[in-house]
């Protein structure tokens, strides 16, 4: 069981933060910078801890130098996720 969630990613942003919009699209901020894959780390982490899941479980599917990503999360439905960042 994993989810695809799509991701619209800002780095070098003051602070990290995590939205969920309507349409359950993902937006991330993340104070690391794009070079050599410091962002998509970023994300990946600060979605983990949001989740409360392991690091290990996110991958990035799609997007590896565009702002716009593809994360798959494993072990949790899309219904989790979306309770757990509008609660979290």
């Amino acid at each position: 069981m994993y989810v695809d969630l799509p991701v619209r990613v800002t780095p070098r942003s003051s602070r990290n933060k995590l939205t969920l919009g309507s349409d359950s699209s993902l937006r991330a901020w993340v104070t690391a910078s794009p070079t050599d894959g410091q962002a998509n780390e970023a994300v990946c982490e600060l979605l983990a801890q949001a989740l409360g899941i392991a690091k290990s479980r996110i991958t990035l599917q799609r997007g590896h130098t565009s702002r716009q990503k593809l994360l798959r999360i494993e072990g949790v439905e899309k219904d989790q996720i979306v309770e757990r960042l509008t609660n979290g």
